[in-house]
């Protein structure tokens, strides 16, 4: 049983006001494996440790880095955090939702997710980007259970439109002036750490689904639970199982995030430029 509540959570929130001064958030950030988060044009104000923040214990983990960084400019900041929490680490899943609830809480309107997948459809490659238009919760779990649900109405939060059409669209217009395309497409969050197997993988690509991982879910159930709206692009850094032609390793999972860095990178600020200063 965790001992991470919601009154333990609001007290974190008030220490971190208390100590950092983000401005008025426009965003917050979350980095997946192997990929790392900037904000170009703005200045860092804080680097901030996970165990200064979150009271639980905090796990390493390759290609996370647990920091979150205050980026400032002007008035307007922007929370970007450098590495997630997952299930298959040991965490329960009100601690892995405890980032988006922190950067919620602290007023951050939008939720701007990224994660390391596995292509469940072999048009789309390593190193391309997917907009997450639904996803399939697979992991036994919610991030709403017992008094986290209590917690703050609705007890049953609605779905059907978890990821925002709007940002999707802009991310696909960013990308396509740049010179590259983003596909769209269902996210399978599965427990781990195991890799899937192709039985598996057949199941889900039946089910409907594009692209696989092992985190992303129970945050974006708690960021809409806070009305926040949310955008995950996911980048593809293999072919799912029975796809590819090789055993899948967290190593091909870290040179691929690496490799599309720059891209992903490029679509995020200028995706940041927009929520900074939206058109009228």
């Amino acid at each position: 049983m965790s001992t991470f509540t919601p009154a333990t959570l609001e007290q974190a929130v008030a220490r971190f006001r208390d100590r950092h001064d983000t401005g008025t958030l426009v965003a917050a950030l979350v980095a997946g494996s192997g990929i790392t988060l900037t904000a170009p044009g703005w200045e860092k104000a804080a680097e901030v440790p996970y165990p200064e923040i979150f009271p639980f214990g905090i796990r390493a983990l390759a290609g996370h880095t647990p920091t979150v960084t205050v980026w400032r400019r002007g008035g307007q900041g922007i929370l970007a955090f450098n590495g997630r929490f997952h299930l298959y680490q040991g965490y329960s899943a009100f601690e892995v939702a405890a980032i988006p609830r922190l950067a919620g809480l602290l007023g951050a309107p939008a939720y701007l997710a990224t994660n390391a997948a596995g292509s469940i459809d072999p048009t789309i490659r390593p190193g391309d980007l997917v907009a997450i238009s639904d996803h399939i919760n697979l992991q036994a779990t919610n991030a709403l259970l017992g008094d986290w649900g209590r917690w703050r109405p609705p007890i049953f939060p609605d779905m059907t439109h978890t990821y925002d059409p709007e940002l999707r669209t802009l991310a696909s217009d960013h990308a396509r002036r740049a010179g590259f395309a983003v596909h769209t497409g269902v996210y399978c969050g599965l427990l781990g750490p195991s890799y899937e197997t192709p039985a598996e993988i057949r199941m889900l690509r039946t089910l409907g689904g594009t692209v696989v991982g092992m985190s992303t879910v129970q945050e974006v159930i708690a960021a809409r639970h806070l009305d926040m709206r949310v955008l995950v692009l996911s980048l593809v850094t293999n072919l799912a199982a029975g796809i590819a032609d090789h055993p899948l390793t967290h190593e091909e999972v870290m040179v691929a995030g690496a490799a599309a860095r720059d891209k992903l990178a490029a679509l995020l600020a200028a995706l940041l430029e927009d929520l900074a200063c939206p058109k009228a």
